[in-house]
């Protein structure tokens, strides 16, 4: 536990739920941890007892990447975890593959087609995701990630190629999308097992991210917006280049400062917490931070994205771990330049830099 998580307070300490079944960790509320296959090798999964038009069930919050691994484990839940009870809806916080991925296998009730119910999620996710899933525009991979990238100071000639080949990453995780949804939006309430869940979106992660809190049990499902460990990731990437996902991102946390300081905080990934709000103090104390460096970096010779990588990640990166990397080097580089406080320039190796 590092020094900032001492200020945080886990109520379950270590423990995690087993493969495959599901640990108790608020009224009604159930947590499932899936395995990844990424440097971030797990997500957090729940199960909200529920009730719609006089049927008992469950609704799901996320559903994992699609994978032979991560199916099976949703079989043992469904076999073992439901009490006999049918999935109701699925509700998906946002786009991301290991969220969205198997969605549509969920919904239509998995290898044994139990059940056939809706996905719910807002519509700048659930678009994002049709997108995505076509090919058209993947941000993780292809032709015009690489050019993005390129343009933002990657040169090397491996790593572009690696990208290039990369063009149907997210189609691989998420391949296909249900046909239909119900759209989610701000303020919305969701009755879920006869309590009232609140809808927080948030900007800057993803396009619509939808969290869920709960006043009446103190519980926020956080998703990818607030994590205890990790900061979120807020990427430029080659759909939107001029975009400012870190701007959005630090006005998006102003939306869960209001929350009580003793909400049990349910994040996508690491552990269940209490400290919403010194959580919240700790990311922008340390977007603070970052954008300093960048902006003394600036100061001191023009900079491209890929100049800022090694001051902002001090470890070794793969392609997929780069990707990442990038798009947050530019996120902070593109604030900056955005607010007026730094210029931006294509050299004549068609690179483009950020200068004080």
């Amino acid at each position: 536990m590092n020094a900032l998580e001492h200020q945080l307070d886990y109520p379950y300490a270590d423990t995690l739920p087993e493969p495959g079944l599901a640990f108790d960790v608020a009224p009604g509320v159930k947590w499932l941890r899936m395995p990844l296959p990424f440097a971030l090798d797990h997500i957090n999964l729940w199960l909200l007892r529920d009730e719609i038009d006089g049927q008992q069930g469950w609704t799901v919050v996320d559903c994992g990447i699609t994978n032979d691994t991560i199916k099976a484990r949703w079989e043992a839940v469904f076999e073992n975890q439901l009490e006999g009870l049918p999935v109701l809806r699925v509700l998906v916080t946002h786009c991301h593959p290991d969220h969205i991925g198997l969605a549509h296998w969920i919904c239509a009730g998995g290898d044994k087609a139990r059940w056939d119910v809706r996905l719910w999620t807002t519509l700048g996710e659930y678009m994002q995701a049709r997108v995505m899933a076509a090919g058209d525009g993947s941000n993780a991979g292809g032709d015009g990630a690489a050019r993005h990238f390129a343009r933002h100071g990657l040169t090397d000639e491996a790593s572009l190629d690696k990208l290039r080949n990369r063009r149907g990453y997210y189609g691989s995780l998420v391949p296909t999308l249900p046909t239909q949804y119900r759209r989610l939006r701000e303020a919305d309430t969701v009755t879920i097992g006869g309590r009232d869940w609140r809808v927080i979106t948030g900007y800057g992660h993803s396009p619509e991210h939808c969290a869920l809190f709960c006043e009446e049990t103190g519980v926020l499902i956080s998703g990818d917006m607030v994590l205890p460990r990790i900061s979120t990731n807020v990427s430029v990437f080659d759909m939107e280049p001029e975009g400012n996902p870190l701007g959005l991102y630090l006005e998006s946390l102003g939306r869960y400062e209001t929350l009580p300081e003793n909400t049990l905080v349910l994040p996508s990934h690491g552990k269940p917490f209490r400290g919403v709000r010194t959580r919240i103090a700790q990311l922008r104390a340390h977007h603070d931070a970052r954008l300093a460096e960048v902006m003394e970096a600036c100061e001191r010779v023009p900079q491209s994205a890929a100049d800022i990588v090694p001051m902002m990640f001090k470890r070794e990166l793969d392609i997929h771990q780069m990707t990442f990397a990038m798009g947050e080097a530019l996120a902070h580089l593109n604030l900056l330049w955005l607010a007026g406080k730094v210029t931006r320039t294509t050299a004549a190796d068609g690179v483009i830099r950020f200068a004080a």
